[in-house]
């Protein structure tokens, strides 16, 4: 008797090369790496490739503090710098062992302003073995700005980026710029001028804005906040709001609630401020004068509402290297794609099912707007990434993976309209949400819209097996209050019970009927 107990397949003692090929990675890209030296922190990204929506392939990041005494002394402090040294040497290992051709070091304000920083930046290139590239203050405000472009979908205000040396300010509509400048009033610089008083710096901050030509504000523009800092800050409202998601990417703050917990924290501390600890010690000291700038500088330019940007400077020198085609390309509908063809079986089936969707839509008669359909066509892409998971679960683990995914391009209601209709696919519109606290993030309206197209990929799903060739020949036709399916002769087949039931109760989801004609000869 055979013992299955023990059977195992057998192994390969010495693979060839394409048996360790890596599935989990997108094929032929090559490695770019990032190094940012900052007044407050030296930090290395690497991404998977040169993208429209690149994808870190490995981040690390030193509190080196290089900034902390330039503004008093003008010059790089002696522990800082061997600190710096050391992530250096450590960095530029991590870029060997990653198979980074392409470094790409920035240095900021600490470096750019202190008298030390030519004799810092010679050492410092010989550890690289690169030019190391720093930025004027104005170079900085644009390729933050250009972070946010990559990062928002048509944003429109004001991008303001502060580091531990300095706070860069520029106006952006759409992929327009304005009104670049940098004011030295970053974090660490106050806390250092200010002799670690909180309300000195403050006065240090109204000082510099009062002779400071904001950039100009109109209606509806937003305040996109840049920076280590201030993503903390965000962390701290989040657990205050008990948010249900952790995606800081496109969060959006109220201004005034911005404001008030700016003053609580200036005003109060923090040492009983939910969610602290998720804040490194480092950076804890730093937050009170985050908090005073935000603070300020919203009073000041009175934008209608802040957005957490996790995208800044790294992000858009990598944007500046893109061709002037793959910049005009969606983020959002990059990032998609890219998941589909990781993780879904079949690439070809989901370019179909957007276009089969269209023409459904049409169909039915449901009112879509451009932002509407961009978020349809995007689900469609991320439709099949969960078929690897147990049936059971496959609607709760994709709502999670969704819902929090590193996608750029997309708010927090688009994140949770993509996660309830995958979801929703997987689960069928009976199923009982898990997750409450994430149909907050929409409103009814776009809950229905959320169910009825899951209910569309249900129907394509069990109609096609996910495999190509079969959507585009299926047509739909809309006769009064019923949804026509018409099916030519050769798929017959497909007019099962299965598939009926499902029509149905994707016709109800819109408020109508179903039945399926069957068309043509044999």
């Amino acid at each position: 008797m055979v013992n299955l107990s023990r059977k195992t397949l057998p192994l390969v003692s010495n693979p060839e090369p394409a048996a360790l090929a890596v599935q989990g990675r997108l094929p032929d890209l090559q490695p770019v790496g990032i190094l940012d030296i900052g007044s407050n922190s030296v930090r290395l990204v690497v991404y998977e490739g040169l993208t429209r929506s690149p994808t870190p392939l490995y981040n690390e990041k030193v509190l080196a503090g290089l900034g902390r005494s330039v503004a008093s002394d003008g010059v790089l402090d002696e522990a800082a710098l061997e600190k710096a040294y050391g992530a250096l040497r450590r960095f530029r290992w991590l870029a060997d062992q990653l198979n980074v051709k392409t470094l790409l070091p920035i240095a900021t304000a600490a470096v750019r302003d202190a008298s030390n920083g030519d004799a810092f930046l010679g050492e410092a290139e010989a550890i690289c073995k690169t030019p190391i590239r720093v930025l004027s203050g104005e170079e900085e405000a644009h390729y933050s700005a250009l972070g946010v472009i990559s990062g928002f979908h048509n944003p429109k205000g004001v991008v303001a980026d502060l580091g531990g040396g300095s706070l860069e300010l520029v106006r952006l509509d759409g992929d327009w710029m304005e009104a670049k400048q940098t004011l030295p009033m970053g974090a660490l610089r106050l806390k250092e001028l200010s002799g670690d008083v909180p309300a000195k710096a403050r006065e240090i901050v109204k000082e510099v804005l009062s002779k400071a030509h904001l950039p100009p504000v109109e209606k509806d523009d937003v305040f996109y906040a840049v920076g280590g800092t201030w993503r903390a800050f965000a962390k701290i409202h989040m657990a205050v709001q008990e948010y249900p998601l952790a995606v800081l990417q496109n969060y959006r703050i109220k201004t005034k609630h911005a404001i008030s917990l700016a003053r609580e924290i200036r005003t109060y501390g923090m040492r009983n401020l939910p969610g602290i600890t998720a804040v490194s010690s480092a950076r804890r000291d730093l937050l009170p004068y985050g908090a005073i700038v935000l603070e300020e500088v919203l009073k000041a330019l009175d934008t209608r509402d802040v957005f957490i940007s996790a995208l800044g400077v790294r992000e858009g020198v990598l944007f500046s290297m893109l061709d002037g085609e793959t910049a005009e390309i969606d983020p959002l509908i990059s990032a998609a794609q890219e998941l589909c063809v990781l993780r879904a079986r079949s690439p070809e089936f989901s370019a179909e099912l957007c276009e089969w969707t269209d023409r459904l839509v049409r169909a039915i008669g449901m009112e879509e707007d451009e932002s509407d359909t961009r978020l349809r066509h995007a689900a469609c892409w991320l439709a099949d990434v969960g078929w690897r998971a147990h049936p059971e679960y496959r609607g709760e683990q994709t709502l999670s993976k969704i819902a929090n995914a590193a996608f750029v391009g997309v708010d927090h209601a688009g994140r949770a309209f993509l996660a309830l209709t995958i979801f929703f696919r997987h689960a069928g519109n009976d199923e009982e949400l898990p997750g409450p606290r994430l149909r907050g993030l929409v409103d009814l309206e776009t809950m229905g819209r959320a169910r009825a197209i899951g209910a569309m990929f249900r129907v394509a799903y069990r109609m096609s097996a996910a495999m190509p060739g079969v959507l585009p020949r299926i047509a739909f036709e809309r006769r009064g209050s019923t949804l026509v399916m018409l099916l030519p002769q050769d798929l017959a087949a497909i007019a099962a019970e299965r598939i009926n039931s499902r029509l149905k109760k994707l016709a109800l989801s819109v408020g109508l009927t179903a039945e399926i004609e069957i068309f043509g000869g044999a």
